[in-house]
């Protein structure tokens, strides 16, 4: 086992690796534990931290965001010659890891045995860690296996292989758009392949078809992408998500060498934002905010939005 070599990650103990796959634990499963609170997405979407596995099946990335808190220099971008597990091994190494990492909680005073036991027994998986999973070459696969063992998944993609995102069929599917035109995604996302911008508006039209559901994810950076709201409104038009999530830049890690703390907006400005938004988007309403996590909801009027995810088939 290597503890996060090469992703920068070597200082911290809640991140581990294996070959490829990386599991890190949030601060969320760990304040789930001891019941002192859990992640938006349980008030989202019913996912239960405690139970939730932070994962990539891939340490490697072509994009190089400005906001990210992960170290460019850590994300290789070659992947030639890399010995890829198959996807049943890394459903075993993200399940191995995640109880290595929270083996110390057990006997924990304040963290009651039954709930300890549960996080054992991981009902979800985030396949969002670091890197880009879509450069995995097994990815639908792998989100299968997941299902197979009763464990939903959420996906996050940057949408540079939309050709794979439409192979595959995950519980639920985030796809980031951090910018309204290609300009402003040139700057922010930094995208290492000319076609970016192209495959993320094929990714678009990707989501537009999905039967499961689906979520477009904008990170914004104050005076970097937090402008021309109709631009956004046309994109999330097009994709046409269950929700979108609207969450501020949080000036942590390797992204305070590239940005100010000024470019973390309050969640004020962020629920200000969503507003401006609204108004070419009118279809879609606020269904829920975090402010300690500085995240606005958007969905549309559905009677079915916040019920608990459960695996594909099932």
């Amino acid at each position: 086992m290597d503890s996060g070599s090469g992703s920068g990650q070597l200082a911290d103990p809640d991140y581990h690796s294996e070959n490829h796959t990386a599991v890190q634990t949030c601060g969320w499963t760990k304040n789930a534990l001891r019941g002192e609170g859990t992640c938006y997405k349980h008030a989202f979407y019913g996912i239960r931290s405690h139970r939730c596995i932070q994962m990539t099946p891939v340490v490697r990335c072509n994009e190089r965001c400005v906001f990210c808190w992960r170290d460019h220099g850590g994300h290789a971008y070659e992947l030639d010659g890399v010995e890829w597990d198959d996807p049943e091994a890394v459903v075993d190494a993200s399940i191995d890891l995640q109880r290595t990492i929270l083996a110390g909680f057990g006997g924990n005073p304040d963290v009651p045995e039954e709930r300890f036991e549960a996080a054992m027994d991981p009902q979800h998986v985030a396949i969002s860690l670091d890197g880009e999973p879509t450069l995995y070459p097994y990815l639908p696969e792998l989100i299968e296996a997941y299902h197979d063992r009763g464990i939903t998944t959420f996906l996050v993609s940057n949408g540079t292989r939309p050709d794979v995102l439409a192979e595959a069929a995950p519980t639920q599917l985030y796809l980031s758009v951090d910018a309204p035109t290609e300009p402003i995604f040139d700057d922010v996302v930094g995208a290492m392949e000319a076609d970016a911008w192209e495959n993320l508006r094929r990714s678009i039209d990707v989501l537009s078809e999905k039967a499961g559901r689906t979520t477009i994810r904008t990170t914004l950076v104050d005076g970097e992408n937090m402008t021309d709201p109709e631009g956004y409104a046309a994109l999330y038009e097009r994709a046409d998500p269950d929700f979108v999530e609207l969450k501020a830049y949080m000036h942590v890690g390797h992204s305070r060498a590239r940005l100010d703390r000024d470019a973390m907006p309050t969640h004020e400005a962020v629920s200000a934002f969503a507003d401006r938004i609204r108004e070419y988007l009118p279809e879609y309403d606020v269904k829920r905010e975090s402010s300690p996590s500085n995240v606005v909801l958007l969905a549309k009027d559905e009677d079915t939005w916040v019920e608990e995810l459960k695996p594909s088939g099932q």
